[in-house]
């Protein structure tokens, strides 16, 4: 296997294991451990973290090991903030482009899980491609980068608001209906509000998961 290959492949799954929460933010390890588990030699392991330290997924502390980038009250702000100027207005103005069917399939879905018949690892992947769904009818290349952007602190706080507490799951996905619920009436206006909610509720999670961390450092 050439170099470039082995580079590409450590930085993915370094890369993966962040944005999946496998190395949980603020938590600093050492190479070693990351040569172990990715399987590679130094180099291609010194090129990967570079690189996610040039993108803001790490910080390397010399002699110290590598930090995994914290998810500050500001990286929540920031996020939300776009997410709320964004989400709502394209769930406005091209939710009415993706098809009945579809709405009717994430309804059954998210009362399967309702009534337990989803295992609760499933919901994080089922959660992406919903919230992907509305970004992907717009077929506005602007706003699918803008989105892309901040899509690996999205999945981060995705995955850590998951954690706080299966009622916080449950409250999600009754969230999440009534957006589906709303676009099955062609009513644009209250499924944007409901996303926009949903964000909302989504936002104050995140913000408690914070403080709570801090105060557990404290």
């Amino acid at each position: 296997m050439s170099k470039e290959p082995l580079k590409h492949q450590a930085y993915q799954i370094i890369k993966d294991n962040i944005v999946n929460c496998v190395y949980a933010p603020g938590t600093v390890i050492n190479e070693e451990r990351i040569r172990e588990e990715v399987a590679a030699s130094r180099t291609p392991i010194r090129d990967a973290l570079s690189r996610l330290e040039q993108e803001g997924l790490v910080k390397i502390l010399p002699k110290k090991g590598i930090e995994i980038s914290k998810i500050t009250v500001r990286e929540i702000n920031m996020v939300y903030e776009t997410r709320n100027l964004l989400e709502p207005y394209v769930v406005k103005n091209y939710g009415n482009r993706i098809p009945l069917e579809t709405y009717m399939h994430y309804y059954r879905l998210y009362s399967d899980y309702l009534d337990g018949k989803m295992p609760e690892y499933s919901y994080s992947g089922m959660d992406e491609s919903f919230h992907q769904l509305f970004i992907d009818a717009c077929e506005n290349s602007y706003f699918i980068n803008l989105y892309s952007t901040i899509g690996n602190q999205i999945r981060r706080t995705r995955i850590l608001s998951g954690q706080t507490s299966a009622d916080r799951l449950h409250e999600t996905i009754r969230e999440h209906i009534a957006i589906v619920e709303a676009a099955l009436k062609n009513d644009w206006k209250d499924a944007a509000g409901a996303m926009q909610l949903h964000l909302s509720k989504s936002k104050t999670v995140m913000f408690d998961y914070i403080l709570k961390q801090t105060e557990g450092r404290g």
